[in-house]
């Protein structure tokens, strides 16, 4: 994890900018519209940036029609305001989000101009979903309030964000932003910066292996996303990776990548990590430990707890 720098508290924010109005910038105004925030977007012209107006309230009223939010959701999305530029957007920003194309020259001129426009005490963060935090970084001056907050698509229903603090972000900025997210609804984790964050870095690689499968001619595209849908991506509402892993047995897992790095490779050798604590005895829950500690009460209510949200789930994946 990366090194943070105490300062002084501030307040959470209220008054918000968004610079970019594409898919990402219109889903995180609609957010902190409804959330009650004073929002500005901004797009990289004047008229695009009126525009994006048109565009946030026919989304919102998509919405409404279609019963995901009340009337009262198409006045909040009024009352957000189009700039003409980033210095009129930021000017009185306690938050500014920076939600252009992901080329690493475009967000660091961009970021450069908010740190230089917004208040002092204004958190600057940047959207990102792959690029170096401390690379964005090098082109703002004051460090110590930056970071990378990154959300998904679509972000006005997707309750994760990454945030991502560089070497210089203040442990005070970080705070913030998270007590800030938490406080509109959503589900912040702190990861640090490496290639693609945490969630991208997974979720790549469970792409990547899916082309592999339709390459090798083991299913087709349709295929492959019924058997994920179907069958491990079922339980992911409810359980990561480690705890699926531990209801399964982690010597089950170590059993199953022996086969698949014989078959593909060396890359699928299971890590000496979990080879290490197979051979402790923490084989999952059914031997009370893994990487989670269970006592039998918790296992028992665990497993019965498991049914009944998967039970739940399949009743209503039923209804589409």
């Amino acid at each position: 994890m990366s090194t943070v720098v105490r300062s002084e508290p501030a307040g959470l924010p209220h008054k918000a900018a968004i610079i970019g109005a594409g898919t990402m910038g219109l889903g995180v105004a609609e957010t902190f519209a409804l959330a009650g925030l004073d929002v500005t977007l901004v797009d990289d012209t004047p008229d695009a940036s009126e525009q994006a107006l048109s565009r946030l309230q026919a989304r919102v009223r998509g919405h409404v029609d279609a019963g995901l939010l009340p009337e009262t959701a198409i006045e909040a999305a009024r009352k957000v305001r189009a700039a003409s530029e980033i210095a009129e957007a930021v000017a009185k920003a306690d938050l500014v989000l920076e939600a252009v194309p992901e080329r690493i020259e475009i967000k660091r001129a961009v970021l450069a101009e908010c740190d230089a426009r917004a208040p002092a005490d204004a958190i600057i963060a940047t959207n990102t979903s792959s690029l170096p935090i401390d690379d964005l970084a090098a082109t703002v001056a004051k460090k110590d309030r930056f970071l990378g907050m990154h959300w998904f698509n679509p972000p006005e229903w997707t309750p994760a964000v990454e945030l991502i603090p560089s070497a210089l972000t203040s442990r005070e900025t970080l705070e913030r932003a998270r007590e800030f997210l938490l406080a509109i609804g959503k589900k912040p984790v702190t990861v640090a910066s490496g290639p693609g964050f945490v969630a991208n870095r997974i979720q790549f690689a469970l792409f990547r292996e899916a082309l592999a499968c339709v390459e090798e001619g083991l299913a087709t595209a349709q295929e492959v996303d019924e058997l994920v849908r179907s069958s491990f991506g079922f339980r992911l509402p409810f359980y990561g990776p480690f705890q699926v892993a531990d209801m399964a047995g982690l010597d089950v897992y170590v059993n199953i990548l022996d086969v698949l790095a014989e078959g593909l490779g060396a890359d699928w050798e299971a890590a000496g990590a979990l080879r290490d604590i197979v051979a402790e005895g923490r084989i999952g829950a059914k031997a009370l430990a893994g990487f989670y500690d269970y006592s039998e009460a918790e296992l028992a209510d665990l497993l019965i707890e498991r049914d009944r949200r998967y039970a739940a789930l399949l009743r209503l994946l039923a209804d589409f």
